[in-house]
């Protein structure tokens, strides 16, 4: 607990980095043909990261990294056997971890860390042979070029800057114009007074006196004044511009700087002192627990080599009972051949078989011997009656011919 405390807060958050930076390299070797060869789904960027927030399976996780860890293993140049879903976990880490020293790599960790499927050894280990991959692939991640951007502002300022001028060069036009018709109302109303005043001589005699209404005279001041006014606009490209909004920003910051120096000293001397505290209190903790601490862990190295004994007992298990049914399925082959030839020697029913098939081959040989004394008869009889023609025929060229009679 204190090894992690000395870290710092941002230890936590470093793990994401590494992973994201992980999956970045890993897309660029193209894992995604070894998850569609294991009909696995893509890995997300939390995958590895050990979070109490975050859903995880220790079994699948511990599957995925072996794979990914193989794979890397092959892709980086050096042959290793794909680990099975039922082959030994710590057998399958040890091996890795070779390969992982084999590249260079210091391995500073115990391998029960990587067991869980998750944390931050398990993001280094993928990390360092992803790595080594890219190398043996002649890859590498190169610095972003940024285009140059195009200073559109200022572009903007500059033709907002000529309309401004053009603007302003209307206005003055337009602000003469007036001034002109001015100049021609007000010639307009000497004449008209002079023709109305006839009789008045170069040099007046008495004080003058308007005959202008004044409340026409104000209308009038008032429509001509705002054409009488001329505005310059400031041009944002002036350096006096940005050098006044330079000291009115450093202004600004001062007087900030000046409230905000006061909360962030206290809040300083705040966190000190509750770092203080934190501390003092972890060593005590620390001093408290360190029997138990130690206990603890001469228990876990028990336990550790209990489990080794009773996997290695249990492989020989394994391999006795695979004999065992192998004897037991020869034990049984033999008996049932033994029973077949018992039966087959108490049994009577083939002496039964071969008496019936003798007797009906001598009914058979009697039947075959009638027919034989019957074939032989008639061949008998046909020989005598053939000998018996044979006779005839004999005698019968002996005749002697007749006589020509009187009708001969």
């Amino acid at each position: 607990m204190a090894e992690e405390d000395e870290r710092g807060p941002g230890a936590a958050h470093r793990m994401v980095s590494v992973m994201e930076g992980l999956l970045e390299k890993l897309d660029a070797l193209n894992y995604e043909e070894l998850l569609d060869k294991h009909n696995m789904k893509k890995v997300c960027r939390h995958y590895f990261v050990s979070n109490s927030h975050l859903s995880s399976n220790p079994g699948e996780q511990f599957y995925m990294f072996t794979i990914i860890a193989a794979w890397l293993i092959n892709v980086a140049g050096r042959p290793f056997t794909e680990p099975r879903e039922h082959d030994e976990p710590n057998a399958t880490v040890s091996n890795i971890l070779a390969e992982l020293r084999a590249f260079g790599v210091k391995v500073d960790f115990p391998p029960s860390k990587l067991k869980t499927g998750s944390g931050e050894h398990v993001c280094l280990v993928l990390d360092r042979l992803a790595d080594e991959a890219l190398k043996r692939r002649n890859f590498s991640f190169k610095r972003p070029d940024y285009p140059s951007e195009t200073p559109e502002e200022e572009s903007m300022l500059e033709d907002d800057a000529e309309v401004t001028l053009s603007t302003a060069e209307e206005e003055i036009l337009e602000e003469d114009e007036d001034e002109e018709e001015i100049a021609m109302d007000l010639e307009s109303l000497k004449l008209r007074n002079f023709h109305n005043e006839p009789e008045l001589s170069s040099k007046p005699e008495e004080i003058l006196e308007a005959t202008v209404d004044a409340a026409e005279w104000n209308l009038e001041v008032e429509r001509v004044i705002p054409h009488l006014k001329v505005t310059i606009r400031n041009d944002n490209k002036d350096w006096r511009v940005h050098l006044e909004q330079m000291h009115q920003y450093q202004d600004k910051i001062d007087s900030l700087f000046k409230e905000s120096k006061s909360y962030m000293d206290k809040l300083q001397e705040d966190i000190g002192k509750t770092q203080e505290k934190v501390s003092s209190r972890e060593k005590y903790i620390n001093n408290q627990l360190e029997l138990p601490v130690q206990e603890y862990r001469s228990a876990q190295a028990k336990l550790s080599e209990a489990k080794e004994r009773y996997q290695q007992a249990s492989g020989g298990v394994t391999e006795r009972s695979r004999v065992l049914a192998e004897i037991s399925e020869e034990l049984d082959k033999v008996k049932q051949e033994m029973e077949e030839k018992g039966s087959s020697m108490s049994d009577a029913a083939p002496v039964v078989k071969i008496n019936q098939s003798l007797t009906k081959l001598k009914q058979e040989i009697v039947q075959i011997d009638l027919r034989i004394g019957v074939v032989e008869h008639t061949l008998l009889q046909a020989k005598l009656k053939e000998k018996s023609n044979m006779t005839r025929d004999m005698h019968a060229t002996n005749i002697p011919e007749p006589t020509a009679g009187p009708f001969a």
